[in-house]
C-alpha cells in the first residue's frame, strides 16, 4: 500500500508598508495510489482574527488542478492577495463541479459534498508576521478519497498543518 501524504498549499507571506500582509497560496501534492486527481478550485477565500464573520476572497488561478502535477518539489501559484496582519483562522477552497479521480485508467467522477457550495474549510489559527512566514498544509489524498459501495468516488478531505 502507497501511503500518499500530499501537499496541497503553501503559504508565504510578505509584510507591506500598512496592517497588511501578502498572501500567497502555492498548490503542490506526493504520490498516491491514483492516476490522477483533479480538483476544480475555483475560489481561494481566507477568514482572520481580525474580522471572524467575514470570508476575503484571494485572487484565485481558477481552473482544474491534477494534484498529481505538483510533486516532488514542483508546485503551482493559485491564490495571491493581501490580507490582514493578523491571525489566520481558516482558508476555503471553493470547488467548481469538475472534479474526478482517475483509478486503473478509467476516470471517475469525485464527488465533493458541500464542497461546491460552502467549501473546504482548513482550521489554521496562526498568526501571520514575518517571523512566522510560512504555512504548509498536507493534503493526505489516501485517506481523502473514499469509494462507496455504489462505486461512486467521494472527496472527505484529510488536510494537516504542517
Amino acid at each position: 500500500m502507497v501511503v500518499a501524504i500530499a501537499c496541497i498549499a503553501f503559504f508565504s507571506c510578505e509584510k507591506n508598508a500598512t496592517d497588511q500582509t501578502t498572501l500567497h497560496i502555492h498548490l503542490t501534492d506526493g504520490p498516491g495510489d491514483f492516476q490522477q486527481v483533479n480538483v476544480d478550485i475555483q475560489e481561494i477565500r481566507i477568514k482572520s482574527a481580525q474580522d471572524s464573520a467575514q470570508w476575503i476572497s484571494l485572487p484565485t488561478n481558477a481552473g482544474i488542478y491534477n494534484l498529481l502535477d505538483f510533486q516532488n518539489g514542483i508546485d503551482t501559484l493559485i491564490a495571491s492577495g493581501p490580507v490582514p496582519l493578523d491571525t489566520l483562522k481558516e482558508v476555503r477552497f471553493i470547488l467548481g463541479p469538475n472534479n474526478s479521480v482517475m483509478v486503473d485508467s478509467v476516470l471517475y467522477a469525485l464527488e465533493t459534498p458541500s464542497a461546491q457550495q460552502s467549501g473546504l474549510k482548513i482550521k489554521i489559527n496562526k498568526h501571520l508576521n514575518l517571523d512566522v512566514n510560512t504555512l504548509l498544509l498536507d493534503f493526505d489524498a489516501a485517506e481523502s478519497i473514499k469509494i462507496q459501495g455504489n462505486g461512486v468516488y467521494r472527496l472527505h478531505p484529510v488536510i494537516k498543518l504542517k
